[in-house]
């Protein structure tokens, strides 16, 4: 990992690396959507796989694969605070390096990207950030159409930064900061370039409906269920004195219940459930059983939802 580019992005972060795999080996209960994910971008570095494909099943290059290779190289990840879409943006290029063998380049962009306010400057950060990004991937197509390696451009808050332009109040600095955006993203698709542009956001509904139309993928991130949660917990809770029925209560007493209609995210579990286990025990110098779970649990309360955490 290094840090930003001129400032325009928060660091850049090569996979595959040891770090990311490890981020990815925790991602428990995402495995099938991860695989999608992957499999969608997989055919944006290697557009061939699609017509050996065709090939092999129908005979022939079937005219629905023009459809899919005229898609924009965009997938918008929707969903709660701490429901794992920031995560998975921020892995989902350790496993197509692990598994298609290519290099990817992580960009996140940079906060200071959306500027100050002051006339002109967004738009001109983030014209700069997709051309820096552009010029990076410029020549790493082979004559082939297969991709030498892979770029992965991450806006996270997207909604900050793409809201939609039929908001009455809307900045007009703001309004161009987001015909900037769609004029980065539309550059990439026009130039066939090995880049995938992923925006995050905690509130689908607000972002500007020409990003939503023009998205490949929109995947909205829900609250893990009961046997994500199970499976998450036993991973995390492993070597302590909970047996199976203890995770599979536990599992049970973090979903929704009478009088909260909305069951732990996954940071809930991962960021403040299991290491507040973990230090109660320790506190006691004693073993992490079903008591001091249920304990803990009793005060750690799950995050509400994004809207009603603002009203």
């Amino acid at each position: 990992m290094t840090q930003g580019i001129e400032g325009l992005f928060a660091r850049t972060e090569e996979f595959p690396n040891p770090s990311a795999q490890a981020r990815s080996n925790a991602l428990v209960g995402l495995d099938a959507l991860i695989n999608r994910l992957v499999n969608d971008a997989v055919v944006l570095a290697n557009p061939t796989a699609l017509m050996v494909w065709s090939q092999e099943v129908h005979g022939e290059a079937i005219a629905a694969l023009d459809a899919v290779k005229d898609r924009t190289a965009l997938f918008v990840f929707a969903g709660d605070v701490g429901v794992g879409k920031t995560e998975v943006a921020e892995v989902l290029g350790q496993v197509i390096a692990v598994r298609t063998g290519i290099d990817v380049t992580l960009y996140p962009l940079s906060l200071t990207a959306r500027g100050r306010g002051a006339v002109g400057e967004m738009t001109t950060l983030l014209t700069c950030a997709f051309e820096r990004i552009s010029a990076d991937f410029a020549k790493t197509r082979r004559a082939d159409g297969i991709a030498a390696s892979l770029g992965i451009l991450l806006i996270d808050e997207g909604d900050a930064l793409a809201q939609s332009r039929e908001l009455a109040a809307m900045h007009h600095e703001d309004r161009a900061g987001v015909n900037a955006l769609l004029r980065g993203i539309d550059g990439i698709r026009t130039d066939r370039l090995p880049i995938l542009t992923i925006v995050c956001t905690n509130r689908l509904d607000a972002l500007d409906p020409a990003l939503r139309r023009r998205a490949a993928v929109v995947e909205v991130f829900e609250r893990p269920d009961h046997h994500q949660r199970a499976a998450l917990l036993s991973r995390l809770l492993a070597g302590t004195k909970l047996t199976a029925d203890d995770i599979t209560t536990l599992a049970a007493m973090t979903g929704a219940a009478d009088g909260r209609p909305h069951g732990y995210t996954y940071s809930d579990l991962r960021q403040r459930l299991v290491p507040e286990i973990v230090l109660e025990a320790y506190r006691r110098r004693t073993a992490i059983d079903a008591a001091i779970a249920a304990e803990v649990l009793a005060r750690t309360q799950p995050t509400r939802p994004f809207d009603a955490a603002v009203r």
